[in-house]
Formats: structure tokens, sequence, C-alpha cells
């Protein structure tokens, strides 16, 4: 399958930011680790949002990108690329959320931040392999 590179790097983002953010709610040691993964998760993800919006305005010459299908993937992704996508990036703003929510006015706030990655794996994957009409 096209992009499957970056299903998979989505996919393990998400699972460790799962990871060190519901063990930093329970055990304050882990909360370093925790606020470090949804820091590096948003940077490589603003990086990768960057990346995506280059790549589709290359393709833009030819093809209608449109915001939803390139971030959101609508229409432009086959289905088990889409469930496995936003799954991920949904995973990422839940546990995102909660965990902020259960500890508020701690590291495990910077939580929210990690979605960003989720996103750019979908817009990343949109850009290079997505289908979209031609312009007209």
């Amino acid at each position: 399958m096209k992009g499957d590179r970056v299903v998979r790097a989505g996919a393990a983002g998400t699972l460790v930011f799962v990871a060190t953010a519901v063990l930093g709610v329970f055990a304050q040691i882990a909360r370093p680790l925790a606020a470090g993964v949804a820091l590096v998760l948003f940077g490589v993800g603003a990086i990768g949002m960057l990346a995506a919006v280059v790549i589709a305005a290359g393709r833009s010459r030819t093809d209608a990108i449109g915001i939803g299908g390139l971030f959101f993937l609508s229409g432009s992704t086959p289905a088990p690329v889409r469930r496995v996508l936003l799954g991920c990036w949904a995973a990422q703003v839940i546990v995102g959320l909660a965990t902020a929510l259960a500890r508020p006015y701690s590291s495990a706030a910077f939580g929210v931040l990690a979605p960003v990655a989720g996103l750019a794996a979908c817009g990343l994957w949109s850009a290079r392999s997505g289908q979209f009409g031609p312009r007209t």
C-alpha cells in the first residue's frame, strides 16, 4: 500500500504518546517523559504539516486539493487508511484532553499539543498518495 511508512509512523507515535501520557498521570516520575514525548510529537507534527502543505501545493497545479481531503481525508483516501490515521488522531485528541484534565496544573497539560502529529500524518499521507479530482 502506498504511504505505509506514514501510517506506521502515525500509529507508533500514537502508541508511544498514549503509553507515556497515561503513565504520566499515575506516576509523577514519568511526567517529564510524557511532556517530552508530547512536545516532540508537536514539533514533528508542525514540520509534517508544513511538508504536507508544500507537497499539496505542488500537486495543486493538476489536482483539486481541498483542506477536507488533505487533512481530514475526506474522499481522498481508502477506508482502511482513513480509519487508521483518523483513529490515531482521535486517540491523541482524547488522551491528550483526558490526561490534561486529570492533572491540569502539571506537565500533563502538554498532551494537548500531541494531536498535531496525528493531523500531520493525515496530511502527509493525503498529500503524497491521496486521490483528488482534476483541477478545472
